[in-house]
């Protein structure tokens, strides 16, 4: 059996069918903060993360919808790079 790894850091992108855009939005704001779009990143406990699945697997159609969750240790175990235009965090989003 192999080790389990606590991850403490979190990106979650989404492409989603737009009735369900608000939901997974919503689910993803309690969690994180919103990076840009449909873009969420920050800091999570390994009981949140699993908290976090069961929610977003509740409200997606897994034959339509997309989520991609990327775990890190923590915040500075990756280097990020952006190019173009940057939208500043926010605490809303209308959609």
């Amino acid at each position: 059996m192999g080790k389990t790894i606590n991850y403490n850091y979190a990106f979650v992108m989404y492409d989603v069918n737009e009735k369900r855009v608000n939901k997974v939005f919503k689910i993803c704001k309690k969690y994180f903060n919103h990076h840009q779009r449909s873009i969420f990143r920050g800091n999570i406990t390994p009981s949140k993360l699993i908290k976090l699945r069961q929610e977003l697997k509740k409200v997606i159609h897994e034959d339509e919808d997309y989520i991609s969750i990327i775990k890190l240790l923590n915040r500075d175990s990756f280097d990020e790079e952006t190019l173009g235009l940057q939208m500043k965090p926010s605490d809303s989003l209308l959609i």
